[in-house]
């Protein structure tokens, strides 16, 4: 069974710093493109981050790069996201995400919640 779990959401201040880590289990995590979505209230969900298969690529969306960075562990099977610098419009659910070939679907985490704010 696949399961992703994420975790370490909570409330930070603006300018602080926060990682969010994502648990992958039932799969073979280390074959996948990894990303990190969020989706604030009342606005489509949005591609924030993603990692390669082995890690030696990443992309950003404009609105974090510089700011955040995405990782992987292979043998952990977990993907992180260090949020530095966080803004108050970073404010979301953020969930770890893959898409599977067979079947090829989305596979989603139950999302943790981020807030910003002083």
């Amino acid at each position: 069974q696949v399961q992703l779990v994420e975790s370490g959401g909570g409330v930070v201040q603006p300018g602080g710093s926060l990682r969010l880590s994502c648990l992958a289990s039932g799969v073979t995590f280390s074959v996948y493109e990894m990303r990190w979505y969020r989706q604030a209230p009342g606005k489509e969900r949005e591609l924030v981050a993603s990692i390669t298969s082995t890690g030696g690529s990443t992309n950003y969306s404009d609105s974090v790069k510089g700011r955040f960075t995405i990782s992987r562990d292979k043998a952990k099977n977990t993907v992180t996201l260090q949020m530095n610098s966080p803004k108050p419009e970073d404010t979301a659910v953020y969930y770890c995400n893959f898409y599977g070939r067979v079947p090829a679907r989305n596979y989603w985490g139950q999302g943790t919640q981020v807030t910003v704010s002083s």
